[in-house]
């Protein structure tokens, strides 16, 4: 198994359904590849900003259906969603591209500009702005890093077996334990 060739010829796929699903570290590990060769920086940041794009307007179109049924589940934070949405109407352009800048605000708040209501015209052509923005910022920041963690990557793929196995044994002891802990307990 190497891992170059999966990451060749199975990457642009994982980093758009990474970055639908969670965005810097899937962004930051496709510049790393792209710095090592294995896939082309313009084609990291198309597909990351396309799986951004898509994650963002699916909770977007959420937001903008089922929001404020969604948000009566949060009323201890109501005094920071009514805040945020106050933002919103105030600076919707600011608000929709640094949502994907803000940390913790990755899910929720195009959840929030759905439920306050902001045009689909005004929401897309920002969130597309938005994600070309942050695919370019974190895969360069991931092509610039690739240069100190790249030797390390190299090593990596040699010594997968070995950490597989490692991981394999780690997991058996702990189930072993809990089992005898479970099995010790139900004997009391």
């Amino acid at each position: 198994m190497d891992i170059n060739s999966l990451i060749e010829q199975y990457g642009y796929a994982a980093l758009v359904i990474g970055s639908v699903a969670e965005g810097e570290t899937i962004t930051l590990l496709g510049g790393v590849a792209a710095h090592q060769g294995l896939l082309r920086f313009p084609l990291v940041v198309a597909t990351v900003a396309l799986g951004g794009m898509i994650g963002d307007q699916l909770l977007y179109l959420l937001g903008l259906r089922f929001g404020p049924t969604l948000l009566k589940r949060f009323s201890k934070h109501q005094k920071k969603i009514n805040r945020a949405q106050r933002l919103i109407q105030r600076h919707p352009y600011l608000f929709v591209i640094g949502t994907r800048f803000m940390y913790g605000f990755r899910i929720i708040g195009p959840l929030l500009i759905g439920a306050s209501r902001l045009p689909p015209k005004i929401f897309l052509p920002l969130n597309i702005i938005g994600a070309i923005a942050w695919a370019l910022i974190f895969t360069t920041l991931g092509y610039v890093g690739g240069e100190v963690i790249g030797p390390w990557l190299h090593n990596f793929d040699k010594h997968l077996k070995h950490w597989i196995w490692l991981i394999v044994v780690v997991v058996v002891v702990v189930a072993w334990r809990l089992w005898r802990k479970h099995r010790d307990s139900a004997r009391e």
